[in-house]
């Protein structure tokens, strides 16, 4: 599914007036208007959260604005520099969350995010992490993200949910209770549309065309097929110029994909001698193909180290040619690299000539790209005495941690998520169960040691002050080993349940 993400920025020139001033910005809850000139008139451009609760709105007189709100903190708006912020912005975006970024002015970006989602942890997480880096930098944002430009600019203004995530299976029912302002139609034909009884986008999906375009002309039937995908709507990516990218123009679109590996190739070799020229490897490449149509498609990798050789870079990008449209031909190829790190030279063999440890960088870099980078991890040692607490996921090829699991106690292969509750009956408090009872199956035990008590971490919370756990490594009659636990010492009730848990399973 293509995925394009709109980001709504409603206060974008008082949060950057804010950011500008510092300590000197009047607090938030004093009302604030940017007034700015709308030909002869001074009106109202911008306003922040305490000014819309007192009725302020864009395109207000400034003098009935001050006569509304006494003590109204007034400044002059700054459209170009609004502007040249949101440029700014959208170049911050494309080198961290998508190939394709544009400022979608005057109050907002739209990104496609096709392709790159997976690198964030999918579409949500991705949304949650650009919502929440603004919010650190007290930007007020929504976004959206949806099929279509259309659908995502809707959603991310007039939708109450924030961030959303809407497929195409859910548009139309997403669409329909929407304002036709939602539409990006102008007001003269927002105000017929209103006359003739047509308030939602629903209502005016349902009329027929004809008259619709006869009174109002093709911008309502447009912007509906926009919104819901039966007609493009290209979005030209913003170019940063201090990018090391590489370009290859065609004299006749291609669009097989033996032709496009080709030129991705060629793409990759220009680019290696662009990164190698300057000392620096590729973390994040950027693959775009101009197609004949003006729509553009882009691919998105991530290596777990910096890159610069054109064959593992040509992979890397080949594998993903798959997840391409190339419509009805593609005219012009590009090749970034938006994230770069310094990269040295590297003998292919040691100081005393034996060969160097294998690399699994390359494979680390395909499975991420195949898989998403975030279900691909190792896992390190963390000082706790409490097993679910004594591991955590690491990057897979982050530097050895200093911490060390204690040898010479057993630790199952697998680790339950969640210790699992089982009926068991035992003979003493010190001693392991005869028989236990997990998921539907009776096992009857074989052989067993332990117990291996381990209190509870107090520092942590009251509640595990006199938490016991007694361990036991149990083998059945088939000769499968698990690790269960009794809650607590089997004998005073504040130091547990007396209940019996399976923690783990033994190779």
């Amino acid at each position: 599914m293509r995925g394009v993400v709109s980001l709504y920025l409603p206060s974008w020139p008082v949060d950057r007036l804010r950011r500008r001033l510092g300590a000197a910005a009047p607090p938030p809850e004093v009302p604030l208007a940017l007034v700015g000139s709308d030909g002869r008139r001074r009106v109202v451009l911008a306003t922040n959260a305490a000014g819309r609760a007192l009725g302020l709105r864009p395109g207000l007189p400034a003098a009935q604005a001050q006569a509304l709100v006494p003590g109204l903190a007034v400044f002059a708006a700054a459209p170009a520099e609004d502007a040249a912020g949101l440029a700014r912005l959208a170049a911050w975006a494309q080198r961290r969350y998508a190939p394709v970024v544009a400022p979608d002015l005057p109050d907002g970006l739209v990104l496609d995010v096709t392709g790159a989602a997976h690198l964030h942890g999918g579409e949500h997480a991705l949304l949650l992490d650009l919502v929440g880096r603004l919010a650190s930098v007290q930007v007020e944002a929504r976004a959206a993200m949806a099929p279509t430009w259309g659908a995502a600019h809707a959603l991310a203004r007039w939708s109450a949910v924030s961030p959303l995530v809407v497929d195409a299976a859910e548009l139309v029912a997403a669409l329909g209770p929407l304002p036709l302002a939602a539409l990006r139609l102008d007001a003269p034909t927002l105000a017929g549309l209103r006359q003739l009884g047509l308030d939602t986008i629903g209502d005016l999906e349902a009329q027929p065309r004809a008259p619709l375009a006869l009174r109002f002309g093709p911008t309502p039937g447009r912007r509906l097929d926009q919104a819901f995908g039966r007609l493009p709507e290209p979005i030209t990516p913003v170019v940063v110029p201090d990018l090391l990218r590489a370009e290859r123009a065609f004299a006749e679109p291609i669009s097989a994909p033996e032709t496009l590996a080709r030129a991705i190739g060629l793409l990759a070799e220009m680019l290696a001698q662009a990164l190698e020229a300057q000392g620096l490897g590729a973390r994040r490449l950027d693959l775009l193909f101009h197609r004949v149509d003006g729509r553009v498609e882009a691919v998105r990798v991530g290596t777990a180290q910096p890159v610069r050789e054109p064959r593992r870079v040509a992979r890397l990008l080949t594998d993903r040619l798959e997840r391409v449209d190339p419509g009805l031909g593609v005219e012009r190829m590009t090749l970034v690299a938006p994230g770069t790190e310094p990269l040295g030279w590297r003998p292919a063999l040691t100081a005393l000539g034996e060969a160097p440890e294998a690399d699994v960088a390359a494979l680390v870099d395909t499975l991420a790209n195949r898989l998403g980078a975030q279900r691909l991890y190792r896992l390190a040692a963390v000082e706790s005495d409490t097993p679910e607490r004594s591991v955590r996921r690491v990057a897979p090829l982050a530097a050895p941690t200093a911490g060390r699991w204690e040898p010479g106690w057993p630790r199952p292969a697998r680790l339950l998520a969640q210790p699992e509750p089982v009926d068991t009956m035992a003979l003493l408090p010190d001693h392991p169960p005869v028989h236990f009872t997990w998921r539907g199956v009776r096992r009857r035990v074989a052989r067993a040691d332990g117990p291996e008590r381990i209190y509870g971490e107090w520092v942590r919370s009251n509640a595990e002050l006199w938490a016991v756990r007694d361990y036991f490594v149990m083998e059945d009659e088939a000769g499968q080993r698990f690790w269960l636990f009794r809650a607590g010492d089997g004998r005073d009730p504040a130091t547990g349940s007396q209940r019996w848990f399976l923690h783990g399973l033994f190779a």
